[in-house]
């Protein structure tokens, strides 16, 4: 059975390498689409499970969905649509960013000027703000940007990093958190970041691990193989993948991030409906629904330096 938007597709070759040589990890299960429109299919909270086809490049090892659809179509889908499913999780997300944010503090030496690209509702940047950085984010969802803009005071430019002027140099910090295996051109985005950096500055990646033993030992039913993801980084490609734009890494750690456990369950649904409906049945007697708890499923977060 086809897809509404199979002619839509198109063949991409490795980000990594460039190679077009690859095996097949998944084959494509396009009958079992459930986003047909494709703004609620690429929305930050997107969560339709992968039915792309799922390749591996045989010289570099990196995995990642051929064919897909056009990037210019990935992006306009995003930068449409309201996305509250995500933005009712914010209050946790500054959480994770505040610890996050002590890190990074120690990796630069102090504090300074910072870039949150894909910031999304800019919890990363009000966290920022905060601690007294002079931080700033931009963002391709309008609603979000707009969302994040008003709610924190903070400043979101509407648009993708390739659509702002910003001076090269000009940043201490630049931060891609959950960013970098969504975007059509991951090497082009990281060649914006180096030239944003000033000499020796800090970027920050955060992504899904399909390395980690986690993302093995789940397979197919990894949460984080979904249809809003393009790219599957593990820690050899993605040091890869910075190394040769000219960055050098400095840690690979795994990143704990915090969510409320009514909403962790009730994402967990797209694995099993029966134990999501199950343990939120559990919990809500208890009152514990919008508790926020740590959780991992191959999050990792990396620190490179511009190379001087």
């Amino acid at each position: 059975m086809g897809r509404p938007h199979e002619a839509l597709l198109e063949p991409v070759a490795c980000a990594l390498c460039g190679a077009d040589d690859c095996e097949t990890v998944y084959e494509a299960r396009y009958d079992q689409e459930k986003d047909f429109d494709l703004v609620e299919k690429f929305r930050a909270s997107g969560d339709e499970l992968l039915i792309d086809r799922l390749v591996r490049c045989r010289r570099c090892g990196l995995q990642y969905v051929n064919p897909r659809l056009r990037g210019d179509l990935i992006l306009s889908s995003y930068t449409e649509g309201e996305d509250p499913t995500y933005v009712s999780q914010l209050a946790a997300r500054e959480r994770t960013f505040d610890s996050a944010l002590e890190q990074i503090e120690r990796l630069a030496g102090g504090r300074g000027r910072l870039l949150d690209i894909g910031t999304a509702a800019g919890a990363f940047v009000a966290a920022a703000v905060r601690r007294g950085w002079d931080a700033e984010g931009c963002e391709p969802n309008r609603w979000l940007g707009e969302w994040g803009a008003r709610h924190y005071g903070i400043r979101i430019r509407q648009g993708s990093i390739f659509d702002q002027d910003y001076a090269h140099g000009s940043f201490d910090v630049v931060t891609l958190w959950d960013v970098i295996e969504h975007t059509p051109d991951p090497r082009a985005v990281l060649n914006r970041c180096r030239e944003l950096l000033k000499p020796g500055g800090l970027l920050i990646v955060n992504y899904p691990d399909i390395g980690s033993w986690i993302a093995r030992l789940l397979g197919r039913r990894w949460l984080f193989l979904t249809s809003v993801h393009l790219w599957y980084f593990d820690r050899a490609t993605i040091k890869k993948m910075l190394e040769s734009g000219s960055f050098d890494v400095a840690e690979i750690r795994p990143h704990y991030q915090r969510l409320e456990l009514d909403y962790i369950l009730q994402r967990g649904s797209i694995l099993s409906k029966a134990l999501s409906n199950a343990g939120r049945a559990v919990i809500r007697p208890l009152g514990v629904g919008r508790a926020q708890v740590p959780y991992w499923l191959g999050q990792t977060f990396v620190a490179a330096r511009r190379r001087l």
